[in-house]
């Protein structure tokens, strides 16, 4: 039962890592690999970003980030920009995780 199991287990750990968007907030732009500005309306946003409190409910695909307090732990470094023509990516905060999700899939490539 052992042999079945822990092969079972290590699937499914890599499926759940492998959708993660674990992000970690940079206080230096150059050692970002995006700059994100916050819009105040859903309409201006490239990801409609939804923050989970456990890694392992985030998922890049759908704008589920989860932020981490060690840069070392995430898959991207983000610096926040106070002018939205400095921005890689514009996004929006979410109340609800259902809300998550990419407006602009053109724009998906800088998250991957």
């Amino acid at each position: 039962m052992k042999r079945v199991f822990l092969p079972i287990v290590f699937i499914f750990a890599l499926v759940v890592s492998a959708n993660a968007q674990k992000i970690y907030p940079s206080d230096n732009e150059k050692s970002a690999d995006v700059r994100l500005y916050i819009v105040n309306n859903e309409n201006q946003a490239d990801v409609c970003v939804y923050n989970v409190n456990a890694e392992n409910l985030s998922d890049r695909e759908t704008g589920k980030w989860f932020f981490v307090n060690n840069e070392k732990q995430a898959e991207k470094t983000v610096y926040f920009v106070d002018n939205v023509k400095k921005a890689d990516l514009k996004i929006y905060f979410v109340k609800y995780e259902s809300q998550a999700k990419w407006k602009n899939d053109s724009k998906g490539y800088l998250m991957k």
